[in-house]
């Protein structure tokens, strides 16, 4: 069953100085691996200087493996993008992506230090973070008279529907974006209270 989750409604900047090295953190909504990608690859066209542009995602559902990804581009091995992408999943957030640029200070923070000043700054950035409930979205379809109308928007309004586009020809034809959780009920009440006249199905 799909289920509700926060995603950022916004693009965070924020920075901190650690031992002179200076931590630079980018965060945006990035709701697939393309849009993950094209982020993190803009941040290091912003700072070609630095020695590190290190990131992690979460880019989808969270708890979806397959939208999980990081980098210490650089660092040594384990001690950012891991961190990063630990303080992103301790979150519950999905579609969202981090990306934190270092500027070396003449301090060698050792790999605790960068631990921690990875994981640190993430989760001081994440603390100004807005975001909104993602609803799972489902798309459902049909045809029917211009008679049914009437009657079709009235069920459909005791729904979280979030779009309906209709294309008036001879019939109507309704595509309708809904909570995936209320499909099935939805499905079942058109075809009830029309009669069984009118059968909306849902898009693959």
């Amino acid at each position: 069953m799909p289920k509700e989750y926060r995603i950022p409604t916004e693009t965070i900047f924020y920075q901190e100085d650690i031992k002179k090295s200076k931590f630079i953190v980018h965060i945006a909504h990035t709701p697939d691996l393309e849009s993950a990608k094209a982020f993190i690859q803009e941040v290091g066209i912003k700072y070609p200087d630095a020695r590190h542009n290190c990131w992690a995602h979460v880019a989808g559902e969270p708890g979806g493996s397959h939208v999980l990804g990081f980098s210490d581009d650089g660092e040594p091995n384990g001690t950012a993008g891991k961190p990063m992408l630990n303080v992103l999943m301790g979150s519950g957030i999905g579609e969202i992506t981090a990306v934190i640029t270092r500027y070396f200070g003449g301090i060698k923070l050792g790999t605790g230090g960068l631990v921690r000043a990875y994981g640190g700054s993430l989760n001081n950035a994440m603390l100004e973070l807005k975001t909104a409930i993602k609803i799972p979205e489902a798309i459902i379809y049909g045809i029917s008279e211009y008679s049914q109308q009437g009657l079709i928007e009235n069920i459909l309004s005791g729904y979280q529907v979030l779009d309906i586009k209709k294309n008036f020809t001879a019939q109507i034809d309704w595509q309708i974006k809904i909570d995936s959780r209320e499909t099935k009920l939805a499905l079942a009440e058109v075809f009830e209270k029309t009669n069984a006249r009118v059968e909306f199905k849902l898009k693959e």
